[in-house]
Parts: structure tokens; C-alpha cells; sequence
């Protein structure tokens, strides 16, 4: 059987996949997976056994599909569910499954605060897409596989980062799910171990203001590829992340995870997955506002920012 699976974006969320594709893998024997993404994502998945071939494109779907028609699917498995996905799936004409997005229901909790949303995890959600009788999840979590050639050796590392770290993931794509910098630096002086920032080119900036006021702190935001920085995180001894695709590559190694919650809720179902069994979330309950969206803005809608704000700084640092 030949299987095509269709999940664009974002980093998180091609994560949260990997145990429907290694439980289509293993459990359907004989069975060839394809994986569809846009092109910025390939790194997460090219590495990963379970997957036989990647095709990705970066702008449009035409890109691509003269390519996937010569494959000849038995079956395509939409996790991303939106207008390119559909457009895949009719020009292939092949039997298909698609993702239930719950948008009525995220609505509902978002303008209302109207709580419809199922008590189930995504990846459960994503099994739900998956009606094969013979593939059940298998419960072993997610997976992250790093290159060879990306891993980082601890001994790289400045001398006071060898022998152990608290990886802080500062970086997020919306700024309603970042904690303010000077909350971070608060809660960093309180740590009492080597702390080393996770993040993009564009955390930059907002690490080097963090570093200059913590002594035992290791600036890594953009210094580091996604691969690499995996690799920082699972040698880490825990893990400290606000609401971002990092969170679930932690999770993808059993990591012990604090994960701190802004303006979206784990009641969306996006919380990390099977994670090591230390882990907590923390997050400021009963705001009246909360969650204001599904996905983030650039400022609190209501300027206090209280959902960050007031983040109590000792359930991170216990």
C-alpha cells in the first residue's frame, strides 16, 4: 500500500504526526509512506525512517503535483485539512481521509468562551483520521530524528554548560505566547543552574538582553539550526518552552517539561504529548479573556497582558 501524507505547516504540528506515520509504517505491512510539506519544513522530516520518500514545494501545490500523479497512492491521509490539501486530493482522485480542524468549536471557546472542544489529545484526533482497522495508536509518543551531522557536542559547549543545563525555549511565533523578557530574566536568576536559551535568528536580540543580566546563562537563539537545537534540548536536564514547536520536539524525547501557556490553552488539544512524567503545564486559570485566540497576536488585545504577567514565577523554578 502506498500512502500520501499531507501536513504543510508548522513545526509543531509536522512533530505531532510522527507517531500516525510510524504506526502506518510499522503496522501496515509492506506499506510505503510519502510525506507532503512545504519545502522550509523538510529538515523535520527527511530524516525519519518511517518515511520513504519527501516531496515538498514552496509557494503553490502545481509545484508538485505532476510529480505525486506518477505515484499512483492507494490512499492520502490529510492532516492539514485547507484549500491546497483539497486541491491535492482532487487532482489525484484517490480514496482520502481528512483532519477534523474543530474551527466551529476553537470559535466557540475563542468569541464566546463556550467550551466544546473533546477532553483528546491531536495526535488522538489525528488517529481518528486514520480508519484503517489494522493501525492503532501505539503509545510509544513522538518522534524526532536528528542528523548525524547536526548533533552538538556537549564538549563544544562553554565549560560551565558541560556537565548539565536547563534548556529555556524563549522564542514563539506570536508575541502573546512569549513570556516578557524581563519575566524571563527574573525566572532565570532563580534557577540556580546553567541555563541555555533556545531560539531562532529573530530571539536574537531578546537573548542577549536576557544574557546580560544573568551570569550563568548561554545565549544560543540563532546560533543553532532547528536540528541542532534539538539536539540542545535533548541533552538538557529539563526543559522550560512556552506554546511553540519546540515544546513537542522536547516532548518527542521523553523530556521532563515545563511548558508555560499565554494566550492559547492546552484545551486545544496541543499540550506535549507523552512527555516525561515530571512535566507540568503553568499557565494563569480563570482569566475572563483567555484564550483571546487560537493562534496569537503581537500584543494583548486587552494591554495588561495578564495571561504572562502574571505567570507565577516559582511553579518554574521549583
Amino acid at each position: 500500500m502506498k500512502i500520501l501524507i499531507l501536513r504543510f505547516s508548522s513545526i509543531g504540528d509536522i512533530v505531532l504526526t510522527s507517531p500516525v506515520v510510524r504506526c502506518l509504517k510499522h503496522q501496515l505491512k509492506g506499506s510505503e509512506i510519502h510525506y507532503l510539506t512545504k519545502k522550509s519544513f523538510v529538515s523535520i522530516v527527511k530524516n525519519n525512517p518511517n518515511i520513504d520518500k519527501v516531496f515538498s514545494f514552496d509557494k503553490n501545490v502545481d509545484e508538485v503535483l505532476p510529480e505525486l500523479k506518477k505515484e499512483s497512492y492507494d490512499w492520502v491521509i490529510d492532516l492539514h485539512n485547507n484549500m491546497r490539501t483539497m486541491q491535492v486530493k482532487i487532482t489525484l482522485g484517490k480514496p482520502s481521509k481528512s483532519f477534523y480542524k474543530l474551527n466551529i468549536e476553537k470559535w466557540l471557546m475563542v468569541n464566546f468562551k463556550i467550551n466544546r472542544l473533546p477532553h483528546k489529545h491531536i495526535v488522538d484526533r489525528y488517529f481518528d483520521t486514520v480508519t484503517h482497522p489494522s493501525v492503532k495508536n501505539d503509545l510509544k509518543g513522538l518522534d524526532f530524528f536528528i542528523d548525524r551531522k547536526d548533533v552538538v557536542e556537549i564538549s563544544s559547549l562553554p565549560k560551565k554548560f558541560q556537565n548539565g543545563y536547563v534548556a529555556f525555549v524563549i522564542g514563539a511565533k506570536h508575541n502573546t505566547k512569549k513570556l516578557p523578557a524581563e519575566k524571563i530574566i527574573s525566572i532565570c536568576s532563580k534557577l540556580n543552574r546553567p541555563v541555555i536559551l533556545i531560539g531562532g535568528k529573530e530571539d536574537f536580540e531578546e537573548g542577549e538582553k536576557i544574557a546580560s543580566q544573568i551570569e550563568n546563562l548561554f545565549n544560543a537563539c540563532g546560533k543553532y539550526n532547528i536540528q541542532q537545537s534539538a539536539s540542545l534540548i535533548k541533552e538538557a536536564e529539563k526543559v522550560i518552552t512556552h506554546d511553540t514547536g519546540m515544546m513537542h520536539i522536547a516532548a518527542a524525547f521523553h523530556k521532563n517539561i515545563i511548558s508555560v501557556w499565554g494566550n492559547t490553552i492546552p484545551e486545544f488539544g496541543m499540550y506535549p504529548y507523552l512527555a516525561g512524567e515530571n512535566s507540568k503545564i503553568v499557565e494563569v486559570k480563570n482569566l475572563s479573556c483567555r484564550p483571546c485566540t487560537k493562534i496569537g497576536f503581537d500584543k494583548c488585545p486587552k494591554g495588561h497582558f495578564k495571561c504572562m504577567n502574571e505567570i507565577d514565577e516559582n511553579s518554574l523554578t521549583e
